[in-house]
């Protein structure tokens, strides 16, 4: 039901022109680049949205884009297309980035950009914000105690309960050795292991050779999303930080063969970044980074803090081009008080509070 008036919203900004009125704006008020930020590729209908933004935009690596962006302005033959510069991009790396993604974007002739994590793509893992309900619901027994609270799992709400506790410890975790301990520790304590748990091709993650097929077919570009996915402003050691940051660089050109200029910050939102990691991603000679905050770009806008739309495969494209237009940002208000009354609901309704479980591409 909330989808359908979702959706109804949409329609009605779009059929009334409050979007194509939004878009003509965009396009008067000087040079902005629009950064969509996907994760996953599969389970929704990413092919229409690429044919919208494909249509109305002009879509570009993001580097390209960019560098575009901070040039002195003069006029070009790209100056002949006036649609305003859009980048599409896709953090963690997720399979079906491959499967579905890159698949669209060499059918449809369409750039994208994925921000990557070698960790994962060397030893083959489950990522860590996905266990919590995965080591919930595949428990072998039917009650477990973790920080002093008794999850009774054939209880009503117990399973979501655990999922949501454990989820917490992992992203609030003050290094990724103190993360992967505890993650171990809760696996033995419900007896389940990487092997039992079986989960389709959307939830691994990318290999190397996916990657470089995708890169060398030019409609694929890759940025760096640190090593492991620590939610860095988390991290106790600024080292470690730096560590992230400056590893994931190396490693990604050593194995694409050429500098990677672009970052993404797990999460990236400000609490979620800190002070220690815009230095660290300075450092390490990134000229440019993006976040989870919402907004467009222009020639003013920070490098190192870029902010993106939230782009999900899941919604109907009349809700992505509402979003991308700036229409629904703008209008969210009216909604968005409602959705926090329901989320203290739901909130109040556990017996010790924890933070939300959902992934991070919900941001």
């Amino acid at each position: 039901m909330r989808e359908r008036i979702r959706v109804l919203a949409a329609a009605c900004f779009y059929y009334a022109g409050l979007v194509k009125l939004a878009y003509w704006w965009i396009q008067r008020s000087g040079p902005r680049l629009v950064i969509l930020n996907y994760h996953r590729a599969s389970g929704g209908d990413l092919r229409r949205h690429l044919l919208y933004l494909r249509r109305h935009y002009r879509l570009l690596h993001l580097e390209a884009a960019l560098e575009e962006l901070y040039a002195p302005h003069k006029e070009k033959k790209g100056d002949l297309d006036r649609r305003t510069p859009l980048v599409l991009t896709f953090d963690d790396g997720y399979h079906d980035n491959y499967t579905h993604a890159f698949a669209l974007a060499c059918e449809l002739q369409v750039p994208i950009t994925i921000f990557l994590i070698p960790g994962y793509i060397q030893s083959g893992e489950h990522f860590w914000w996905l266990e919590g309900k995965r080591l919930a619901s595949n428990a072998q027994m039917s009650e477990v105690t973790i920080d002093d609270r008794t999850y009774y799992l054939g209880k009503t709400g117990e399973q979501r309960a655990l999922a949501l506790a454990i989820d917490t410890r992992l992203r609030h975790a003050g290094s990724v050795k103190e993360r992967e301990a505890f993650l171990a520790s809760a696996r033995e304590l419900l007896g389940v292991t990487e092997g039992v748990i079986v989960e389709g091709e959307i939830e691994r993650c990318l290999t190397w050779a996916e990657v470089h097929e995708m890169e060398e077919s030019d409609w694929v570009s890759f940025g760096a999303h640190t090593m492991h996915h620590p939610i860095l402003a988390y991290l106790a050691d600024p080292q470690e930080v730096q560590h992230e940051v400056q590893e994931c660089r190396t490693l990604l050109e050593q194995q694409l063969g050429h500098p990677v200029r672009t970052f993404a910050y797990p999460v990236g939102k400000p609490e979620h970044i800190g002070e220690h990691s815009l230095c660290a991603v300075q450092a390490a000679g990134f000229t440019w980074a993006v976040t989870t905050m919402h907004g467009t770009n222009t020639r003013q806008s920070d490098p190192h803090l870029l902010r993106r739309v939230l782009g999900d495969v899941s919604r109907h494209w009349l809700v992505m081009a509402a979003e991308t237009s700036g229409v629904w940002h703008l209008f969210s208000p009216l909604w968005k008080k409602k959705s926090a009354v329901s989320a203290e609901r739901d909130k109040a309704s556990l017996t010790k509070p924890v933070a939300p479980l959902a992934h991070y591409e919900q941001n």
